[in-house]
């Protein structure tokens, strides 16, 4: 899919299916995901290397996500490209689900990890192209990680790591959002100048609007070309994105809409999709 008009109604769709999701399942985190909806609408419809009928096929592209308890934008994306019935987002979270609220990839093909402890992933995507490059495979991986979850130590060994290694098949992607459960980032853990961090870290830096799916286009593409170290897409979103009572506000980094204010959110959303299908 390489149709900006269809990527961005993708997007919405996801954004969509995430409410729906939600007030289904009574509980998860809202801001985040709706914040990366354009990210993985342009992952898994535009850049990544996969094929749902064989979720273990060897040359696919790794995606591993760090900060699993946005998992349910991964889900929905996971839907609409195939990879089982859409029917099934209404089990997030529940008994028996193979949708939990961080993703377990035992529990479902097409998941490269599991995670819950902040900063894990980092390393995991780390070993990945490691073991890629030994293995001479010439897929990618792709990490993403969330700017709150790198106050972890762990994370900025995983970077070291990556750039002593030279792994130019590994791509960061940081959710610059500037909220956490309890606040904004700047007040908790200051990151900034994170670009300047990450060149320091001796990184390839691509910082873009990661609302704005046309950068991220040209943001994957030209991280796909880089060669030499390994590369951080720093990729500035609004949580909550899409629906207006929800953006930049960190209350909804954990809670899920009730009925009411999920309707409110589809109202929103169906209004925007109209919008996107009239070209505006």
């Amino acid at each position: 899919m390489t149709d900006l008009k269809e990527l961005k109604l993708m997007a919405n769709t996801i954004r969509k299916d995430l409410i729906e999701m939600l007030l289904e399942a009574k509980s998860g985190h809202s801001a985040g995901p709706l914040g990366m909806a354009d990210v993985f609408a342009v992952l898994y419809f535009n850049i990544l290397n996969y094929n749902p009928k064989n979720p273990e096929w060897k040359e696919r592209d790794r995606l591993i996500l760090s900060n699993g308890h946005i998992v349910p934008v991964r889900y929905a994306a996971m839907a609409e490209a195939g990879f089982f019935p859409k029917e099934e987002l209404k089990t997030l979270r529940k008994l028996g689900t193979r949708l939990q609220g961080h993703p377990h990839d035992l529990a479902l093909p097409g998941l490269e990890s599991t995670s819950g402890p902040l900063g894990q992933g980092t390393s995991i995507a780390a070993g990945v192209a490691l073991a890629a490059k030994m293995d001479k495979k010439d897929f990618h991986v792709i990490c993403l990680a969330g700017d709150g979850e790198i106050n972890e130590g762990q994370a900025w060994e995983a970077f070291m790591f990556a750039a002593k290694n030279k792994l130019d098949n590994l791509i960061y992607v940081i959710d610059r959002n500037f909220i956490q459960i309890d606040g904004n980032t700047e007040g908790i853990m200051p990151l900034d100048p994170l670009n300047k961090k990450f060149e320091a870290f001796n990184f390839h830096v691509i910082e873009l609007d990661g609302n704005n799916i046309k950068e991220l286009i040209k943001g994957f593409e030209k991280a796909k070309t880089l060669t030499g170290k390994p590369i951080c897409i720093i990729a500035n979103t609004v949580p909550g994105k899409g629906v207006s009572f929800m953006e930049n506000k960190f209350e909804w980094h954990g809670m899920p809409p009730n009925k009411e204010q999920a309707e409110k959110a589809l109202k929103e959303l169906n209004e925007t999709e109209e919008k996107i299908k009239a070209g505006n």
